[in-house]
């Protein structure tokens, strides 16, 4: 991250269904004292009560969230009038030290797949970054001129080196913002499954009504995520488990499971 050295305000984004998952654990040390702006993309994929939350428990934690749906445009010009009002205190560092104002340089950083080109996309009104849910699309650092007081580093999605967190692998697989490292989909739609009823029970304001029973006609209550799988794979495609799990994952993917949180604030 030698390129961070060079810009004056980091966007960070990450994904609103896992906002504290989607957090890279080195940020803090590659940021060091930059002005920081937190993104939340994907804010139309959760209730609008789990955006109300995390919005209050980030200003507790003294920071704002810019909720945004990158895809569609929306909340994109509050990210960059925080942007550029975050790095105005450099060029009024500047014109203190006798210096003539430059544009603020910014940079967008985050997990692959969350929407970072996206949101490039839409703060530049132009499609300039290749955008896609395929992995691995960003690959080498350039600068883009996004107004008269901005310009943009384009960073490719950084994924910790080793995660050690088996829970948090799980979901960043659900929501496929783990580029290219392979995942078993099978498991991953079971841990979906588990972690779904997990909500229901304990926090349901994360997941309005019984989406599962909603979208496939079979209550999950008394099964477990695999054999749940296993049950749908057998009334829905001839027991073809694989099948299944990837239509599950893609279903929640979508939002065609609905609006949900995956975590909602401690």
């Amino acid at each position: 991250m030698e390129q961070l050295k060079r810009v004056d305000v980091v966007l960070e984004v990450r994904d609103a269904r896992i906002p504290l998952t989607t957090r890279h654990p080195q940020t803090a040390q590659w940021i060091g004292n930059k002005e920081k702006v937190l993104v939340l993309n994907r804010v139309d994929m959760i209730p609008t009560v789990a955006q109300q939350k995390w919005t209050n428990w980030f200003q507790q934690q003294g920071e704002q969230p810019y909720f945004t749906n990158a895809q569609h445009g929306k909340g994109i010009a509050a990210v960059s009038q925080a942007a550029q009002a975050a790095g105005e205190k450099m060029n009024q560092r500047r014109r203190d030290r006798g210096m003539l104002p430059r544009p603020v340089r910014a940079v967008v950083i985050g997990f692959p797949n969350v929407g970072k080109s996206a949101l490039i996309n839409r703060l530049l009104n132009k499609r300039v970054v290749e955008s896609a849910r395929r992995p691995g699309v960003t690959r080498q650092l350039r600068w883009i001129r996004i107004s008269e007081q901005l310009d943009l580093l384009d960073a490719p999605g950084v994924l910790p080196s080793l995660l050690k967190d088996q829970e948090a692998a799980l979901k960043l697989a659900i929501c496929d913002d783990i580029g290219e490292a392979a995942y078993d989909n099978q498991r991953v739609a079971a841990a979906l499954i588990d972690l779904l009823k997990h909500l229901q029970a304990k926090i349901p304001e994360a997941i309005p009504g019984n989406p599962l029973e909603e979208r496939y006609s079979l209550d999950p209550a008394h099964l477990t995520g695999e054999s749940y799988l296993a049950a749908l794979a057998d009334s829905r495609h001839q027991g073809d488990i694989e099948r299944m799990a990837r239509q599950l994952l893609n279903d929640f993917r979508k939002g065609i499971l609905g609006a949900i949180a995956l975590e909602m604030p401690l």
